[in-house]
């Protein structure tokens, strides 16, 4: 990309990055090769540095869909998402196309991305969430008025997206491309702080404590093979002793995703260096 196109997240993703970027700026690396990340989300990080080289990924089949299908088709996509309304029957008639699997499958990948995103902007609280079966299951949301389609960021996604590859599959893959010098961001389903804290699920397949200890032996691996690493997680005893010979930065972070409003607020979350 010869200029950068300014764009920011089309989805609405729980612990998204965009209000902690003015205390991670400083924190990125000022010169790497590639940027690599393997949980995307929302990409707050990603459509911050809109790196000249990326390679970005996820586990989540919805959401790698939303991300390709903006790359190679917005303008059919925009004409789909302006046909949704924001009604409260009509947003689980589109919810429940994921319980007729046969039906589900005869989607375009247009259809599918168009319903995510509807989904994302009119559901309570802008969740991505689903349950054990993979059918989502977030209620509908109550917005004033929720912009279905914003048609110029979609537009400027899809051109930030142009030389970007995208690939779905867990954080394990890096290691297939990943080289010296490249910049890795991690940003995984956070270690809960209590054993009802844990937020399921962004995939019918949870990230448990050993999918924890499994990113920590990638991230060592990447860490021996000279890579920029920078990762982001809860500030809770697990983690702070598993990335203890690493350097550790805590930052304060607004979250709203507790169903007790009295413990909403700041919290200490953990960004951590190699």
């Amino acid at each position: 990309m010869t200029q950068k196109t300014r764009s920011y997240p089309f989805v609405k993703w729980a612990g998204g990055k965009r209000q902690l970027l003015p205390q991670m700026e400083k924190y990125f690396p000022k010169h790497y090769n590639r940027y690599i990340e393997p949980f995307i989300g929302g990409g707050a990080v990603f459509f911050h540095l809109i790196p000249e080289n990326s390679i970005i990924s996820d586990n989540n089949p919805d959401l790698i869909n939303c991300y390709k299908v903006i790359k190679d088709d917005v303008e059919r996509l925009i004409k789909s998402l302006k046909k949704h309304i924001y009604e409260k029957i009509y947003y689980y008639e589109i919810r429940a196309l994921d319980r007729d699997v046969k039906k589900f499958a005869e989607l375009s990948d247009i259809e599918k991305a168009s319903r995510s995103i509807y989904l994302n902007k009119t559901g309570y609280n802008g969740l991505y969430r689903v349950n054990s079966k993979g059918l989502f299951n977030v209620p509908f949301g109550r917005h004033k008025n929720p912009k279905i389609c914003d048609e110029t960021n979609l537009r400027n996604v899809s051109q930030t997206l142009k030389k970007v590859e995208i690939f779905l599959g867990s954080f394990e893959i890096c290691l297939d491309f990943v080289e010296k010098d490249d910049f890795i961001y991690f940003d995984p389903p956070y270690f809960p702080l209590s054993d009802t804290a844990l937020f399921t699920s962004y995939t019918k397949n949870s990230f448990d404590k050993s999918s924890q200890l499994k990113l920590f032996e990638v991230f060592m691996e990447l860490n021996e093979r000279g890579c920029n690493l920078m990762l982001s997680n809860s500030y809770s005893e697990f983690i702070l002793d598993l990335y203890k010979d690493f350097k550790i930065i805590t930052l304060k972070a607004k979250r709203n995703i507790n169903s007790n409003s009295q413990k909403r607020g700041l919290i200490n979350e953990v960004l951590i260096l190699n």
